[in-house]
Order: C-alpha cells, then sequence, then structure tokens
C-alpha cells in the first residue's frame, strides 16, 4: 500500500483520536499556540495544511481569522467541520495532499501552517515539496510554522507507557538512529518520519525563510505532564510558563516529542 494511502486510513478510522489527542497533552497545543499568538491577528487569513480534525484552525478562526483547512482524510475534514459548525465559527476544510496544493490554484495567505504533514513523509523530496508548495501560497513577508515528530519521542514513549519494548527487535533501526543523533522513518503509529533537532534548520535553509523561533513544543515536561495535569490550573499555568520561557534553548530540544518552527517569507522571493 502506498506511504499516504496508509496515513489516510490511520486517520480516516479514527478522526476524533487526533482531536482527544491534544487535549490530553495541552503542553504541545498551548506552547505552540502561544507562539502563533505572537503573529496571528483578527482579520489574518491562514491556511493550515494538514490540519487534521482542526484543532489548530478553529481556534484561529475563534481569533477572528479567515481559515482554510486542508487535510489528506476526508473524516478528518468531516470532523472539522462538525467541530467548527459546534463552535460557531466558520471554516472552509477541503481535503488535499501536502505535496499538491493545486486546488487553491494562486490564492494566497498571511500565514500558513504545515503541522502534521512532514512527519508523514517519508523521502526528503516529498517533504521539499510539501514545503514548496506551502510557500507557493504565502504571501511575502508572511509567517510559515511547521512542525515534526522528535526521535527521542519513542524512547520518551517506551520509558513512560512499556519499558518493555526497548527489547523488541522492530526497535533496533529507530534506537540505533536515536544513539547516532539521526532521524528515522517507517511504521510506527502509522507511517511516520522522526527527527533529530541538529537536522530541521539544514534542512529548511535551503528555502527563502527567516528563522523567528525554534522550539520544543512541551519543552521539558514530556515525561511528567500527567503529573503536572493532575495539579491546580495556578501550578499548570506556572508550569506553562516555565516551559515558554526555555522552550527555544538548545539543550532543551532533544527532551521534546514535538519541535515547532516558526520563519517568515522573505518578502524580495
Amino acid at each position: 500500500m502506498e506511504n499516504n494511502e496508509i496515513v489516510r486510513k490511520n486517520y480516516d478510522a479514527d478522526p476524533a483520536r487526533e482531536w482527544g489527542r491534544l487535549a490530553q497533552h495541552p503542553f504541545e497545543y498551548e506552547i505552540n499556540m502561544r507562539f502563533l499568538r505572537r503573529y496571528v491577528k483578527p482579520g489574518d487569513r491562514v491556511l493550515d495544511v494538514g490540519g487534521g480534525p482542526g484543532r489548530y484552525s478553529i481556534a484561529l478562526a475563534e481569533l477572528g481569522c479567515e481559515v482554510t483547512l486542508l487535510d489528506l482524510s476526508p473524516e478528518n475534514v468531516r470532523l472539522a467541520k462538525e467541530k467548527a459548525a459546534a463552535q460557531g465559527v466558520a471554516l472552509r476544510a477541503m481535503t488535499a495532499d501536502a505535496r499538491d496544493l493545486s486546488l487553491l490554484g494562486s490564492e494566497t495567505f498571511d500565514h500558513v501552517l504545515c503541522m502534521g504533514p512532514l512527519y508523514h513523509l517519508l523521502n526528503e523530496a516529498d517533504r521539499a515539496q510539501a514545503v514548496r508548495e506551502c510557500l507557493a501560497h504565502l504571501r511575502p513577508g508572511g509567517i510559515f510554522a511547521a512542525a515534526w515528530i522528535a526521535l527521542v519521542s519513542g524512547v520518551i514513549f517506551m520509558g513512560r507507557s512499556a519499558p518493555e519494548i526497548i527489547t523488541n527487535p522492530s526497535e533496533a533501526a529507530p534506537l540505533a538512529a536515536f544513539r547516532q543523533d539521526g532521524s528515522w522513518g517507517g511504521q510506527a503509529f502509522t507511517q511516520a518520519y522522526f527527527t533529530a533537532p541538529s537536522e530541521v534548520l539544514p534542512f529548511l535553509a535551503q528555502f527563502p525563510l527567516q528563522k523567528l523561533h525554534f522550539l520544543g513544543s512541551e519543552a521539558i515536561v514530556c515525561a511528567f505532564e500527567d503529573r503536572i495535569l493532575g495539579q491546580s490550573q495556578e501550578v499548570i499555568d506556572a508550569w506553562l510558563d516555565l516551559a515558554e520561557s526555555v522552550c527555544e534553548q538548545e539543550r532543551f530540544l532533544n527532551f521534546t516529542e514535538h519541535l515547532l518552527y516558526i520563519g517568515r517569507k522573505e518578502s524580495s522571493l
């Protein structure tokens, strides 16, 4: 089965899972939103490529933005429309492959999010094509946000939820890549690409982007997030503030499950 078809079937089978995942692991979502809100303003036009069931799209629509969501999974698109309607916000949502956004024609946006596709495209040429497609629909001077799953996330999952998996022969290749500070792609929760933080900025150097932020979305809290979420909102907010204050420090990028890059498209290109 072709890689994208495997990914599509995975999300079509249970679109509510991704909606619920970000609710169960709110540090990733909250830290990402804190950084996005620094740039996204009411009235802006936002394109959310690979937006899943719409967590970010709906939040930005509630902020007063005109939002278009594209996703590989028809069931994700259906759920995004359903959730938007339930929350009383307008959302244009369509099915599309991140590597081909021709259905948008020459349309351009103030912000383009690519916070999903890059960790399902196993081939670097495909990841580059997805970024090119995103930037083709971003106005000069606009903001591009892209997310990755860090390779260390698999190790964190093992230690937190299933320590015995480390002895499974199927984990030999990703663990070897982890030991060498490399990246790995293959069958995981679905077909997925897990990256080393050290590879993100060199990959993006080929595009006309000025880096604004590169951060670990969960910062330092991955291994004990569940303990924090059992505390009062005051305590949770204090941990969020601490995470936000250190999440761009390079020393913590290998302790986080998800990585977020925010850059500005160069105006001269």
